[in-house]
């Protein structure tokens, strides 16, 4: 019993460290957690944070309990709590808003490879909250969450590089860094995009050059290339014209042959009614149920 347990344990750990979402635990469960986390485990006590943060059987929502828990793991140097109590600190939740601890969690964080904690401390730099406005720092936070594919810090790095704010202006990187941005379907860089190349910029011909062979690709069943073709078609972004029908058609062909994120896309898209199809809960609840098989 205390075995599966364990493993349980082990498992909520992973869901919550790598997919950052809710997860329901047993009160035993709980109670096990909660006694190792007062041992001193760093991980038990990430999750005992997330129970409080999210409430959990014999565990009310406590914020203040949450942020207790997550800033002694973060203490211990876990980066995902340091990230967290840096984004407590911000939000003044279960402790006295500090914008300067923030930054300094958040900066602890980043520096261990937390690209959500390096987007935030960049953007701290960029606008001077909490922080000197510094636009070095502000860059160089950026460029590594960016780097690493987050479509916000591209999309805010492009518009810098774009616009020369606090870097030597580069019009060309600019616009491809607004590219990445609006190929993951970031909103404000396909608005961004969009009015690039009505006044006539022309962003880099290799992001269009792709088009093609990621298409024969999809044909071909590449089921990588499928779903990043649905993305395209939904975005109306990379040059292709957005097109509801070709985007919903590849992904169900993606979910179809096994890619998570499509699966995901799709409980997404009739969850929320989106590119011109009805809301349906059932056909949500069947997407995202195949998405996480067992739960």
């Amino acid at each position: 019993m205390m075995k599966k347990s364990l493993v349980g344990a082990f498992l909520l750990l992973w869901v919550v460290m790598v997919t950052n979402v809710a997860f329901a635990t047993s009160k035993e469960e709980a109670t096990m957690i909660s006694n190792a986390a007062e041992r001193g485990s760093e991980g038990a006590q990430v999750l005992l944070a997330v129970i409080y943060q999210d409430g959990a059987d014999g565990y009310a929502k406590n914020d203040k309990m949450a942020a207790h828990w997550f800033e002694l793991a973060a203490e211990q140097g876990n980066a995902y709590a340091q990230k967290t109590i840096g984004d407590y600190y911000a939000q003044g939740r279960g402790v006295t808003k500090n914008l300067k601890v923030a930054a300094d969690w958040r900066e602890k964080a980043a520096n261990r490879g937390n690209v959500l904690a390096q987007l935030s401390l960049g953007k701290m730099y960029l606008y001077g909250e909490g922080v000197a406005q510094n636009n070095e720092k502000a860059e160089k936070w950026l460029s590594r969450a960016a780097f690493e594919g987050n479509s916000e810090a591209q999309y805010l790095l492009g518009s810098m590089y774009r616009m020369g704010y606090g870097v030597v202006r580069n019009e060309t990187l600019g616009g491809n860094l607004l590219a990445k941005s609006a190929g993951q379907g970031y909103q404000d860089a396909i608005k961004a995009l969009h009015f690039l190349e009505n006044v006539g910029f022309q962003i880099e011909e290799t992001f269009y050059k792709r088009m093609p062979n990621l298409q024969k690709l999809a044909e071909d069943g590449d089921v990588e290339a499928q779903y990043q073709i649905a993305m395209r078609y939904e975005s109306g972004s990379y040059g292709v014209k957005q097109d509801n029908a070709k985007a919903l058609a590849w992904f169900n062909k993606a979910a179809s042959n096994g890619h998570v994120l499509a699966m995901k896309s799709l409980g997404h898209i009739y969850e929320k009614g989106l590119i011109g199809v009805k809301a349906d809960p059932k056909m949500s609840e069947y997407w995202y149920g195949k998405a996480t098989p067992g739960k």
